[in-house]
């Protein structure tokens, strides 16, 4: 190993050495090193070419000796160096047909195959479908004699273009595959160029259609086929059967083809129209127009017709939109076609107005319902139910009117206006109901009148007498006022008195009574209160209690002249007095009071309640009322 420079070592970093030792494909080898300590390549490891050429000259003889002989080649048996390599010839033998007048003899192509291994031969046959002949594999694998010496054909006894003789059988060769003709000229063998497989006669006279003698018409149908293929008109039309029973009117589609004649009728469903869905009515085919005289008793449902019982036939000219025609004893109305169909007739019959006809049949107008005669049970309108459906239903009622209406009842007392004596007397309360503009009849009980008192008419409506029965006209709230004639089924009654309620419903809805209904009402309600005032007025001059009631109402109202709660502090009170008895309970006296902001912890105020109080938890408002009223 040379000697290290110092200088040149100086700067550098790198002071390992080079690797020796090294694998290639899983093999350890010997590396020379071509650089040294500190990356300088070494020039001494490198011979010159002075030495490289000293080298090229010297013979290795001198050196080695001489060399070795290779050991020979491992033995390859031949059933090994020739596994699965098989020679395919292509051969044909002639076989005499003696018992045939129409072939003397067959050509029967077969292949020839020789396989490598064992020297054995096998003859096959491709079979041909529909022959007649037993075919496929004609000799089985085996080694085949050349001679009557015992000797067996060998691969280097074939060739294309030979005659080999097997089991008395002559097979021509004429040809081989890629992988013979490669095999045999590697080994020597001189290849005759191929011959062309001979062709059985009966076979080629088969393939052959057979000469028809045609006489040719004067239309080209060819001409008609390439120009008009792909090519047909469309018609609509409808079969009008009503006329006969169980009949209706169907749609059709009608095509026509140009290409070659045809007609074709289609059927038109539609959804749930209860009809099996068969597309065609009639199949493609040709049409007759005019049958010969003699072929109207032709069988055409075994038969098909033919050009002989058929003097015209339908064309193209025939369907006309707007026209009927008969096809199999059908009679259609064209009403309709597609654009094609109307730019082909204007090419070609130069017919451009062909109209599109509306079919569709005009509905006759609804028929007017009409009900049958009200005979008098229930109302008119439940009645009525009965005609418009098979399951009656409950007539609409108004249910905001009855919402805002409910238990609002207007009361009358009413007389019975007959000539006999004993109903002179009778007395009857009308109560009506505004929810639902119902009346009902009561007749208080009268002792040892003779007649049972009671319900003298439930709920109902009660139709005025000279309304009609298709419009029938009921009776409302402003036909009810003091003096008006009520007439129920034929009975008259006159009314008397009312409520006070009526008076302020009467009050509160004036739109709806006429100004003689509420005067009435008003005098009649007047007159009723004078009297029961001079009673009280009587009544105070007796009683001394009453007399001291009197005088601290008066003392109340002087002190609470300009109080806020006189307003609406009478309709408070009645409002939870739903019997109209005048008397309230004491805790909601108190709540009434609170909320209308009535000052009950004056003195004046406290006696007052005391002197109204009636009874256990009860207090008179209308004493107490009066303390606050102008």
């Amino acid at each position: 190993m040379p000697s290290l420079n110092i200088g040149k070592l100086l700067g550098k970093t790198a002071f390992h050495r080079s690797q020796t030792l090294g694998y290639r494909n899983g093999y350890a080898i010997v590396r020379r090193p071509t650089v040294g300590i500190g990356g300088d390549r070494l020039q001494f490891n490198q011979l010159s070419q002075a030495k490289l050429d000293e080298l090229a000259s010297k013979a290795p003889v001198l050196t080695y000796g001489q060399p070795k002989q290779a050991p020979p080649a491992d033995f390859i048996p031949a059933h090994v160096a020739f596994d699965k390599k098989v020679l395919k010839f292509d051969a044909y033998f002639q076989e005499d047909v003696p018992m045939s007048t129409e072939e003397q003899y067959r050509i029967r192509q077969v292949n020839i195959y020789y396989y490598l291994e064992d020297d054995s031969m096998s003859v096959i046959e491709p079979v041909v479908e529909n022959s007649g002949i037993p075919q496929g594999k004609l000799i089985k694998r085996q080694r085949l004699a050349k001679n009557d010496r015992g000797d067996h054909y060998h691969w280097k006894d074939l060739n294309r273009g030979i005659n080999i003789t097997i089991y008395g059988k002559t097979f021509r060769v004429v040809d081989c595959d890629q992988f013979t003709q490669v095999f045999l000229e590697s080994q020597g063998i001189e290849l005759n160029p191929p011959e062309k497989m001979a062709l059985d006669p009966y076979t080629e006279l088969r393939k052959q259609p057979l000469r028809k003698y045609v006489t040719p018409s004067d239309f080209d149908q060819l001409k008609q086929f390439l120009t008009f293929d792909k090519q047909v008109l469309r018609f609509y039309a409808i079969w009008d059967d009503t006329d006969s029973m169980y009949g209706e009117c169907r749609t059709y589609i009608i095509h026509y083809y140009l290409m070659d004649d045809t007609v074709e009728i289609r059927e038109v469903h539609e959804r749930n129209d209860g009809r099996d869905p068969f597309p065609l009515l009639m199949n493609r085919q040709r049409m007759p127009k005019v049958l010969v005289e003699n072929a109207k008793n032709f069988p055409q449902c075994v038969l098909e017709i033919s050009d002989q019982e058929v003097l015209e036939w339908y064309t193209a000219k025939d369907f006309i939109v707007g026209k009927s025609l008969t096809i199999l004893g059908r009679t259609f109305f064209i009403y309709d076609c597609d654009p094609f169909t109307r730019r082909y007739y204007k090419e070609k019959f130069g017919i451009t107005d062909l109209p599109c006809i509306d079919v569709n049949k005009q509905e006759p107008p609804p028929v007017k319902q009409e009900l049958p005669p009200y005979n008098g049970f229930g109302l008119v309108e439940d009645s009525a139910q009965n005609c418009f459906a098979l399951i009656p239903k409950a007539p609409k009622k108004d249910v905001i009117k009855m919402l805002v209406n409910d238990n609002k009842v207007l009361r009358y007392l009413a007389a019975l206006e007959s000539p006999i004596p004993e109903d002179k007397d009778r007395r009857f309360v009308f109560s009506y109901f505004l929810a639902t503009d119902m009346i009902s009849i009561f007749e208080p009980p009268v002792r040892n009148s003779g007649i049972i008192g009671g319900k003298y008419l439930g709920r109902t409506k009660v139709v005025k007498p000279y309304s009609t029965v298709d419009n029938p006209i009921y009776y409302g709230p402003s036909d009810f006022f003091i003096g008006a004639v009520i007439e129920v089924f034929g009975h008259r009654f006159i009314i008397l008195d009312t409520d006070e309620y009526v008076l302020k419903y009467m009050e509160s809805n004036a739109a709806q009574y006429s100004p003689e209904a509420l005067a009435s009402v008003q005098k009649h309600v007047r007159k009723l209160e004078a009297p029961a005032s001079e009673s009280e007025s009587k009544q105070t001059e007796k009683d001394p209690g009453v007399q001291k009631l009197e005088a601290l109402i008066d003392t109340v109202q002087k002190q609470l002249k300009d109080h806020s709660c006189k307003d609406n502090i009478r309709e408070a009170f009645q409002i939870y007095d739903k019997e109209a008895s005048g008397y309230v309970d004491r805790d909601m006296f108190f709540k009434i009071c609170e909320s209308l902001n009535v000052p009950v912890d004056d003195s004046l105020v406290k006696e007052l309640i005391r002197m109204c109080s009636h009874g256990e938890g009860k207090i008179n408002y209308y004493n107490f009322v009066r303390a606050f009223s102008n």
